[in-house]
């Protein structure tokens, strides 16, 4: 019996403790979800309680055939973008790659980003300037060690598209770097 098969019976059995600790081991989990599509701090706090009362609806249906953080993450990624669906942003429809590598390149100021020594901060910076699909998947891969599969369950993408977009986050992440630091090569 694992650790998430005695939570999960806990939650089920109505075990208040069970659902505290379910929360607290996936808050983080959520919150980086819905906060890497949602930008207004109160739709992201309403939206994480949301998914932890959807978590508590569907418990039962819970079936083991992924690791529960990985069908935690599904839900709020699901309803992150049900909210911006609502909100009428076409989320399905991916720019040009090349259009929006130029408002990529143009649109930051390199003097304040350069300016910030803590590289993790202006990497995250940059990330956050990814068209949401790329940022998606690639936070997922890199931050939250997801393989290319558990993406594909999380954004019901086929692991070809996870592999793809990956592979162009990557390289829009490279020709900003290049543009900031002037670099003909960035390994």
């Amino acid at each position: 019996m694992t650790d998430d098969t005695a939570l999960i019976s806990g939650v089920k059995n109505g075990d208040e403790k069970a659902l505290k600790l379910l929360i607290k081991q996936h808050q983080r989990l959520v919150a980086h979800m819905v906060g890497r599509l949602v930008k207004q701090a109160e739709d992201r706090e309403e939206l994480c309680q949301d998914v932890f009362l959807k978590v508590f609806e569907k418990i039962g249906e819970f079936n083991f055939q992924s690791r529960l953080s990985t069908w935690i993450a599904t839900i709020a990624y699901r309803q992150a973008v049900n909210h911006l669906r609502k909100q009428k942003m076409n989320f399905s429809e991916i720019p040009d790659e090349r259009e929006w590598s130029e408002q990529f390149i143009e649109k930051d100021d390199p003097g304040s980003l350069l300016g910030d020594k803590d590289q993790e901060a202006w990497i995250l910076k940059l990330i956050e300037g990814l068209p949401v699909q790329y940022k998606t998947v690639l936070t997922l891969y890199h931050l939250d060690g997801m393989s290319y599969a558990e993406i594909g369950t999380v954004t019901e993408l086929p692991e070809g598209t996870v592999k793809n977009y990956l592979f162009r986050a990557r390289n829009l992440l490279k020709e900003k770097v290049k543009q900031y630091i002037g670099q003909s090569e960035v390994a």
